[in-house]
C-alpha cells in the first residue's frame, strides 16, 4: 500500500505537468484545428531559459526560491514571444491550406527549434540546480518533496485561472466565438487574428511553466527534452478529448497515473523481464484502448460545428 500511494503521488505530479502542456494543444486545436507539434519544444526552450537565468544569477547570493521566481517570468516571456512568432511566420499563411501542410510545418518547426537550441545551449545534458529544500515531507509512509507540492499547487491554481479566463472573461467569449465561426465572430466585432495569437501566447505560458517544473523535478535539461513530454501531452489531449479543456486535464492526470503505476509494478508483472523504463507501454496501451472503445476521448471531442 505504501508503494501504491507513493506511485499515486508521483503520477499526479507527472500528470499535472502533462495537463499544462496538453491544454496548449487542445486550445489551439479547438480554435483553428491545428496540432502544434512544436509545442513540446516550447517547453524545452522554457526550461533552458530558466536554467540560463538560474546559472547566471547563481553567484548573486539570492535564495533558491528567489532564483526560481526570477527565472519563471523570463521563461514565460521568451516562450510567449517564440510561440507568437511561430504562429505568425509558420502557421498563419497556411490557415486556408490543406490540413497536411500545417501538420508538416509543425513537425519541421519542432526540428528547427531543437536544432537551434542545440546550437545555442550545446547538445550535452545540463544539471538543473536544486533550488528548493530536498528534505521530503513524510505522509505516514509515502513521501512528497517541496518541489512536488509546489508543482501540484501551482498546477491547480493555473488550471482554475484558465477555466475562469475561458468561461468568464471577454477574451474567453471571443475564443469560443472564434472556435465556432471566425467569420461570424469577426462580424460581431471579434478580431480572430488577435484571438488566435492570444491562444498561442497562453499555451506558450503554460508550456513555459511546465518546462520549469519539469527541470526542477527531474534536475536536468537538454535540447531534446521536449519531444517526449510533448508527445505524452498530445496523447493526454487525445485521451481526454481533443478540443476539450476538461478532457486535457483529465487525460493528463490519468496518463501520469498510468505511467507511474506502470513504472512501479511493471517489473513485478513481467517477472523482471521489463523494467520501469518500459512504462511508456502502459501509457500508449491506455490510449489505444480508449480510442478503440471511445474514439472521441473520455470526455468527448469538443470542436464547434461551423455553419
Amino acid at each position: 500500500m505504501e508503494t501504491f500511494l507513493q506511485q499515486i503521488i508521483n503520477g499526479l505530479v507527472l500528470g499535472s505537468m502533462y495537463a499544462l502542456v496538453a491544454l496548449g494543444y487542445t486550445m489551439v486545436y479547438g480554435i483553428i484545428g491545428l496540432i502544434n507539434f512544436a509545442h513540446g519544444d516550447v517547453l524545452m526552450v522554457g526550461a533552458l531559459v530558466s536554467w540560463t537565468v538560474v546559472t547566471v544569477m547563481a553567484g548573486s547570493g539570492l535564495p533558491g526560491w528567489a532564483l526560481m521566481l526570477l527565472s519563471l517570468p523570463c521563461a514565460i516571456l521568451v516562450c510567449c514571444a517564440l510561440n507568437f512568432a511561430i504562429e505568425k511566420v509558420a502557421y498563419k499563411p497556411l490557415r486556408s491550406a490543406p490540413r497536411l501542410a500545417p501538420l508538416i510545418t509543425a513537425i519541421g518547426m519542432s526540428l528547427l527549434l531543437q536544432t537551434l537550441a542545440m546550437i545555442v545551449w550545446k547538445p550535452n545534458p545540463k544539471p538543473y540546480p536544486q533550488l528548493l529544500p530536498i528534505e521530503p515531507i513524510d505522509l505516514g509512509g509515502p513521501v512528497i518533496s517541496i518541489t512536488q507540492c509546489i508543482i501540484l499547487g501551482s498546477t491547480a491554481c493555473i488550471l482554475a485561472a484558465l477555466m475562469w479566463l475561458v468561461n468568464r472573461t471577454k477574451l474567453g467569449r471571443a475564443m469560443r466565438a472564434t472556435a465556432e465561426n471566425p467569420r461570424v465572430a469577426a462580424l460581431m466585432g471579434v478580431k480572430p487574428d488577435m484571438v488566435i495569437s492570444a491562444t498561442f501566447i497562453i499555451g506558450a505560458a503554460l508550456a513555459a511553466v511546465a518546462g520549469v517544473m519539469w527541470a526542477a523535478n527531474y534536475g536536468t535539461v537538454q535540447h531534446s527534452m521536449g519531444f517526449l513530454p510533448g508527445l505524452k501531452a498530445f496523447t493526454a489531449a487525445v485521451l481526454g478529448g481533443i478540443g476539450n479543456l476538461g478532457g486535457a486535464v483529465v487525460g493528463g492526470l490519468l496518463l501520469g497515473l498510468v505511467e507511474a503505476l506502470g513504472a512501479g509494478y511493471l517489473g513485478a508483472l513481467t517477472g523482471g523481464v521489463l523494467g520501469s523504463h518500459y512504462a511508456d507501454i502502459f501509457a500508449f496501451a491506455a490510449l489505444i484502448l480508449v480510442l478503440t472503445l471511445r474514439p472521441q476521448g473520455l470526455l468527448g471531442e469538443r470542436v464547434a460545428d461551423r455553419a
